[in-house]
Order: structure tokens, then sequence, then C-alpha cells
């Protein structure tokens, strides 16, 4: 069988394409089925899968949402909706009463529960332990809470001593 879209090369992929309930076979070529996932990619991306999402949401019940604007980059709600894309960072502070929901259905979970090599796991937690450690003693310094303050310093001590320790002994 030959490619329906240039008629030269054999057919090696098989596609079924449904429009407005409408089934068509395509047979083609390894060069035209390539062309064809490009041009199904450009009219149907990522943005337009998350945007469909979206509107699945209650945000579509909410008018106060399309009055939401990211204060870094200006991007508007209806605007994240359309394309699908968040424009920074805090695009996700500021949407998330509405991205929350929407993560959650696509992943599951609203935490991210991500994956780290078995024998880095310990010391990538130690610092992510210490580095926790570190921004609540920043807050309690600027909340003045002296007390809270110290006991966090002795902790981080604590880390570090440890993370000394460990050191140490893989040198070994």
């Amino acid at each position: 069988m030959l490619c329906d879209d240039c008629g030269k090369n054999p057919a090696t992929v098989h596609l079924t394409e449904i429009i407005d309930d409408q089934m068509t076979e395509l047979h083609l070529c390894e060069e035209c089925a390539h062309k064809k996932s490009q041009e199904i990619e450009q009219n149907f991306g990522l943005g337009d899968l998350l945007g469909g999402m979206v509107d699945i949401n209650k945000a579509e019940k909410d008018p106060e949402a399309a009055k939401i604007k990211c204060p870094n980059c200006g991007l508007s709600y209806t605007d994240f909706k359309k394309i699908g894309r968040l424009g920074c960072g805090d695009c996700y502070i500021a949407f998330k009463k509405y991205l929350a929901p929407l993560l959650k259905r696509i992943h599951g979970s609203s935490q991210h529960m991500g994956k780290t090599p078995a024998k880095s796991a310990m010391g990538l937690k130690e610092k992510i332990d210490e580095r926790d450690l570190r921004n609540k003693l920043q807050r309690a310094i600027e909340q003045e809470q002296f007390e809270e303050a110290a006991r966090l310093r002795d902790q981080i001590k604590e880390h570090e001593k440890k993370a000394a320790e460990e050191n140490d002994e893989d040198k070994e």
C-alpha cells in the first residue's frame, strides 16, 4: 500500500482521524507521518490540553478569575486559559486558587513527589532540612522571635556538625 499523502513511498504508519464525527483512515510513509505529527502539534499542543482542562475547573463559574493578573509578568488568568502556559514562576502563586485543583487532577496530587537516586537521597534530604531551618530562622529573626531563632540556630549547627562528621567518614 502506498502513502496516501505523497503516493510514492510504502505506507508504514496508519492513522485514524476523526473530525466532526467523520472517521478517515490515513496510510502514510515515515516522512509524511513526521510532517503530519508536526502539523498536529502546531494545531493541538499542550497549551490546548491544559486550557481545555482549565475550562472544566471551577474558574469558569467564578467571575473573579477573569480579573486575576500575575503581578510579575502581567499574564491574566484568561490569557492562561487561552494559551495553556504560565508566564513566570509567580503565576503559580497568583493563580493558585485555580491551579491547585487542575494540578491535582493532572498529577493525582498537588504535592510534588519526585524521585531522587537512593545513594544521594540522604544528603539531599539533609540539605533540604537545613535550607528549611535557615528559612525559618530568617522569618523568626524578622518577626523578632529571638528564642525561636536561637533554637533554630542550634538545630542548624547540629546539622552542620553532623554533615562535617559524615564528610570525615567518607574521606576515610
